[in-house]
């Protein structure tokens, strides 16, 4: 189960990091809350959200993305999984 803590934000944050993913919170009118710049390896997530809702911003959008996991520290790798593991149960 995902914990929903400014720790696990800072794990995932991590995680988009080390996969050459820029992650911008910043303001304006998207409708899902994010916005993904593929282009660009950028993702735009809405400033005015909670913890919570950054989370689950992050946790979408990595089903949209992909995560060359070589590039991932152990510990992320941990993570991504655990995050797949529970989108399929869910």
């Amino acid at each position: 189960m995902f914990r929903y803590t400014p720790a696990s934000l800072q794990k995932l944050e991590q995680l988009y990091r080390e996969a050459d993913l820029i992650i911008r919170y910043e303001k304006g009118s998207f409708k899902s809350g994010y916005c993904i710049l593929e282009d660009k390896k950028v993702v735009v997530i809405n400033k005015y959200f909670d913890t919570e809702s950054r989370i689950n911003s992050l946790l979408d959008i990595l089903s949209q993305v992909e995560i060359d996991s070589q590039k991932l520290s152990e510990k992320s790798i941990q993570l991504l999984e655990q995050v797949k593991e529970a989108r399929v149960k869910n």
